[in-house]
């Protein structure tokens, strides 16, 4: 009897754990970035609380510095924001979404020169880097989406700051991040759909 009730629960254990995106500071990460990416009801300050503790943890793991940012960013905390992401330029100064997320920051800031220069890098890397095997997904931009954001925001930023057109330059850089974000949660829902579907 003890045999069977040892065997027993060792299955239930062993059907029961989890992958390693759930716990440690893998899970902290994902828990963040999921609600940086989704599409409605995202809670920005358990993203800060779980992205402040990776920060804490291993200030290098993955792009966790610039998700931190990106969510000071949208708290309207846009002196931590700026903080954080410098920070997270010296891990990777090819992260053309911190590039973008700081440009934003800073035009927010009043450091208008600055901002835009800091988007326009972001645009360029983004330009190259917006293909399949993007974030590691080896289909992407399926729609086409991101890529028509990236080009409106690329309009936008080569228009400058005259009169009346920095507004519409964070709302195209916005909307480029939104698009990325949107393209994310749908290649994580599938993802966990296969996940379920296996398990």
């Amino acid at each position: 009897m003890k045999l069977w009730y040892l065997t027993l629960s060792l299955l239930v254990v062993l059907g029961c754990s989890r992958p390693e995106f759930f716990v440690g500071t893998g899970g902290k990460y994902n828990a963040g970035k999921e609600e940086i990416i989704k599409q409605r009801g995202a809670n920005m300050d358990k993203a800060i609380v779980n992205l402040e503790a990776v920060a804490r943890e291993d200030p290098t793991y993955k792009d966790s510095l610039t998700l931190l940012g990106r969510a000071y960013y949208r708290r309207e905390r846009y002196n931590d924001a700026k903080l954080i992401l410098q920070r997270a330029l010296v891990v990777n100064q090819k992260d053309e979404i911190a590039w973008l997320t700081l440009g934003l920051t800073q035009l927010r800031l009043g450091e208008n020169d600055r901002g835009l220069q800091s988007i326009q890098g972001g645009l360029t890397l983004l330009s190259k880097a917006n293909q399949e095997g993007y974030k590691g997904h080896e289909v992407w931009d399926r729609g086409g989406k991101v890529k028509i954001a990236v080009r409106r925001a690329v309009v936008a930023a080569q228009k400058g700051l005259e009169a009346g057109t920095k507004d519409g330059l964070i709302r195209s850089v916005e909307a480029t991040l939104a698009s990325i974000d949107d393209e994310e949660f749908h290649q994580y829902l599938e993802r966990n759909q296969i996940y379920r579907d296996q398990y």
